[in-house]
């Protein structure tokens, strides 16, 4: 199970790296795409397609299985080693299988995210001044309304009347009545 796991980490990072190489340039798929079809089918020179770059799910994982297929039948036939008898080989390949598979979609979530950030980067730096400019006219407000709030409190304790020393308090006026 530990080499199994080492195999799965090490085919998401062959997987990465298999489809970072692909959107850098697709010779290899052009290359077949021009073997196998008429001149009306072949791709346009402009599409970035390739065997994993800006595929579907079915066509990658067709290409990534009969990839590993191939190999293994070169491992079984050339070498001493039993891939498609043994178990613990078969887990491996198909460990492997998986893995690439997960690492070209990691791949493209990291590539998209990473062009997506490229292109918000100035409006990011535009948001980010406008958010600061409106912080501090928002502050700048908020210190005028005190000062305001402050003024009109001092306005009102001016101008209200001074209580009549005739006129009698509440507590007075209970007694008065007997209620205290």
């Amino acid at each position: 199970m530990g080499l199994e796991l080492v195999i799965f980490i090490a085919s998401i990072l062959f997987g990465i790296f298999l489809y970072w190489r692909e959107s850098n340039g697709n010779g290899v798929y052009r290359f077949l795409n021009k073997i196998f079809n008429s001149k009306e089918l072949q791709m346009s020179p402009d599409n970035p397609k390739g065997f994993v770059y800006k595929q579907a799910f079915i066509p990658r994982l067709i290409f990534i299985v009969t990839s590993v297929l191939l190999i293994g039948l070169v491992l079984q036939f050339l070498t001493p080693v039993e891939v498609f008898t043994n178990y613990f080989v078969l887990s491996g390949f198909a460990s492997f299988a998986t893995g690439t598979l997960i690492g070209t979609y990691l791949a493209n979530f990291v590539l998209k995210s990473t062009k997506v950030i490229e292109e918000q980067s100035e409006s990011f730096e535009g948001k980010f001044d406008s958010v600061v400019e409106k912080g501090k006219d928002f502050i700048e407000d908020f210190k005028n309304r005190d000062n305001k709030a402050v003024q009109e409190a001092k306005e009102e304790i001016k101008t209200e009347p001074e209580p009549d020393p005739d006129k009698k308090s509440a507590r007075e006026r209970l007694k008065d009545k007997g209620l205290l």
